[in-house]
């Protein structure tokens, strides 16, 4: 009930303004008595994922709290985990505003954010100040102005200092906002990149004493072979999961819609059958060597069956949460161990 009128009011601001003060409330309240607004205890669904043992199979999409700023405050909602970011070695503004765009009949956003974000030292001071056990995942990804070519070293500057604060590390490479950046999910420069953060996760684990799973978040915008490839690649460098899907520069699903022609990646229900197709080609291919966490346009306990059915192991909700609240973690939960 709480969650709709603030929702209604919420709806009526610029979607980026509305996202700045949700953000800035859940900052303030995630551990005080004030939580007791979205607090809830969901269903226990223990899931064992890259090595973790999670205590549920939801968690937050990478892109809501790029910052790591509230997440005491999803644990009080009783995610499984949070995936933070992504975040860039050196802070950055992002594109220019206007740069996120509801479409409220789709129940779909549009996004051409650019990885706006406080920069990698900022999110270690706020991963090191979170209260709450809850797992998080950090999204890294490279800044804007260093050259694809070069675009590795940005994602190692990132891994080393998160490292230690992880839960897993998710290699972003499939933002349609930063240029050129899909180019690395190809080839010689994906190989090249998934080697380079396997041998630093090696390094890393015996520096800390801590072995800390990475994850490649890959587009929905992908042909079979490209599934394919990109599924060898990650068997081949012993990759510990993947990430399906990012957001989708296809408008079929809102065509005629307002703002369905503004440029960025589509998110939301409009996704939902796209994401789930990867998915299963993906399952299909890697067999069972590596897991898939399933995100995508799940707006619905029945929306995240469907990317368990299709070979999910967990599923992740961003959009459908700004739809429906925090109610929808506890549905997936429950849907997902009465399966």
């Amino acid at each position: 009930m709480f969650y709709k009128l603030a929702q209604k009011v919420m709806f009526q601001m610029d979607p980026e303004l509305a996202h700045n003060i949700a953000i800035g409330s859940l900052k303030m309240t995630g551990n005080n008595l004030l939580n007791c607004f979205y607090r809830q205890q969901v269903k226990s669904a223990p899931v064992t994922c890259m090595g973790l043992t999670f205590p549920n199979p939801v968690g937050l999409a990478a892109g809501l709290d790029k910052d790591g700023e509230s997440i005491d405050a999803f644990h009080a909602m009783g995610f499984g985990h949070v995936e933070v970011g992504t975040v860039t070695p050196r802070p950055q503004a992002g594109n220019d505003q206007p740069r996120l765009f509801r479409l409220k009949p789709a129940k779909g956003i549009i996004n051409r954010m650019g990885f706006n974000n406080k920069g990698v030292d900022n999110l270690v001071r706020n991963l090191m100040a979170k209260k709450s056990d809850i797992m998080v995942g950090v999204n890294i990804g490279k800044n804007k102005d260093t050259p694809v070519e070069q675009g590795k070293d940005d994602y190692l500057i990132c891994m080393e200092k998160v490292y230690q604060y992880a839960s897993y590390i998710a290699v972003n490479i499939s933002s349609p906002n930063t240029p050129g950046l899909r180019s690395m999910q190809y080839g010689e420069l994906l190989d090249d990149l998934l080697s380079s953060i396997k041998a630093k996760q090696t390094e890393l684990a015996a520096k800390h004493g801590k072995y800390v799973p990475v994850a490649l978040k890959i587009a929905p915008d992908l042909t079979a072979e490209e599934i394919s490839a990109i599924a060898d690649s990650l068997v081949n460098n012993q990759f510990d999961g993947v990430i399906a899907t990012n957001t989708t520069l296809n408008r079929d699903n809102v065509v005629g819609l307002q703002h369905a022609e503004e440029m960025g990646g589509l998110s939301g229900k409009p996704l939902a059958d796209l994401s789930t197709q990867v998915i299963k080609q993906l399952a299909i291919c890697l067999q069972g060597k590596i897991p898939i966490i399933g995100v995508g346009g799940i707006n619905s306990a029945a929306d995240a069956l469907a990317k368990f059915d299709a070979g999910s192991t967990m599923v992740q909700i961003y959009t459908g949460f700004i739809y429906q609240g925090p109610k929808l973690v506890d549905q997936i939960a429950r849907a997902y161990s009465a399966k």
